[in-house]
């Protein structure tokens, strides 16, 4: 509901305006794929097994709602092949069936971007620079950047066989949850918070012992880029994120300002071999999503980023017969500034109400003797005062009370 959908809407026009200085490009992906584009994502992932929205439609096609965007961007990466590296920003809509909770509904939105094809660990500075100065340009400042490094395919799945072993070997101490969650995927079991877990996990080995050399090389370089960027950031060796596609460097943003267990604002990290599966050439990756909801309720903790001024420049009040309001919109619009009027042939008093909760700064004000002789009164709305101008001198006359025009219309 408004003000809260211009608020929206301004969200994503600041990142835009963020990523694209950097050289995104917007991309618009379906809302729907075919099934197997997200069971890609991974079998042992809740989003996958539980949490999908799909369903068979008339043509006998097994589809699903995104759950995320990066699948789908894959998916247009390896049917269309790009130039690379192809650098993409999108904002919208996702759906899981999970349990709603604050900042997280079944529907929520997203802005994110994705690089394909290419390895440099300079992307991936730039990256996690670009989702840092988002929310730098939102006005926040309570947020800490984690980092990690899950290594490539075999360094992650060493690790991955060292914490099997390891929590295995301590199930009759683990919540019922954590032992169902061993069963599919070690990884996740880090994850828990679970006092009954506390012990396991905290014992767990580390990824950054089972990191080959140029796993290490990468990642070294990865943080040298922040650093020299004046981005702080936390090394977190228990950082693996949820989806089983990510590879080397993964990361996290974390609102410090919101009190819940949920307060990561947004995340993401390199996926090279996501492509590949999805029937495309051997591709690196990397991206992030960040959720809006609930960084804007970092936002509100904050006390920053309000919903933008919804008022209009002008009110045309029109006690004649509606036609010279409906001629003087209409003008005021098309030099570029922002007018509006009222309808129904309501009373003085009524429309100068509407005009007070328009937000406009002036109401011009046309009467009988205002509409055969051309001049128009205009009334300051803040203090009442009031003046009569000609219709010729009437753009200097509100340049003078800081009412610019639109340069997109003007």
């Amino acid at each position: 509901m408004p003000p809260d959908a211009a608020r929206w809407r301004r969200f994503s026009d600041v990142f835009a305006r963020t990523v694209e200085d950097a050289g995104y490009a917007c991309i618009i992906p379906p809302m729907f794929e075919d099934l197997g584009v997200f069971r890609r994502l991974g079998e042992a992932t809740d989003v996958v097994t539980k949490e999908m929205y799909d369903f068979e439609d008339k043509g006998g096609r097994h589809i699903a709602l995104r759950p995320e965007q990066t699948a789908s961007v894959c998916r247009a990466f390896a049917q269309h092949r790009p130039a690379t590296p192809w650098k993409v920003w999108y904002s919208g809509p996702n759906f899981r069936y999970e349990k709603a909770q604050a900042g997280r509904y079944r529907q929520f939105d997203q802005v994110g971007i994705e690089v394909l094809g290419t390895d440099d660990p300079d992307i991936d500075v730039e990256v996690i620079f670009l989702g840092w100065d988002f929310y730098r340009r939102l006005g926040l400042s309570n947020i800490t950047l984690m980092v990690n490094s899950l290594g490539d395919t075999t360094d992650r799945q060493r690790y991955v066989d060292a914490l099997a072993a390891h929590f295995a070997s301590r199930a009759s101490t683990l919540s019922e949850e954590a032992q169902r969650t061993l069963e599919k995927n070690p990884l996740r079991v880090l994850d828990s918070k679970r006092d009954q877990d506390k012990a396991a996990v905290e014992s767990a080995p580390l990824l950054k012992d089972f990191l080959s050399e140029d796993a290490r090389s990468h990642f070294a370089r990865v943080c040298e880029g922040l650093k020299e960027l004046d981005v702080p950031f936390v090394v977190n060796d228990r950082l693996v994120r949820g989806l089983d596609y990510y590879r080397r460097t993964t990361f996290e943003y974390v609102s410090t300002a919101l009190e819940s267990a949920q307060n990561a604002v947004g995340g993401g990290g390199r996926y090279d071999g996501l492509v590949e599966e999805i029937g495309g050439p051997a591709t690196h990756g990397i991206g992030f999503a960040l959720g809006v909801d609930r960084t804007l309720l970092a936002c509100d903790a904050e006390g920053v980023f309000p919903a933008p001024d919804a008022s209009v420049d002008v009110f045309i009040v029109d006690v004649v017969d509606g036609r010279q309001a409906r001629a003087l919109t209409h003008d005021l619009r098309r030099l570029g500034f922002s007018a509006d009027r009222a309808f129904d042939g309501r009373s003085m008093k009524s429309q100068m109400k509407a005009a007070d909760r328009s937000g406009a700064k002036v109401a011009i004000i046309v009467g009988e003797d205002e509409a055969s002789s051309g001049p128009c009164v205009v009334r300051r709305l803040d203090s009442s005062d009031q003046v009569v101008i000609s219709r010729v001198d009437l753009v200097d006359y509100l340049g003078s009370l800081g009412l610019t025009p639109s340069t997109e219309t003007a």
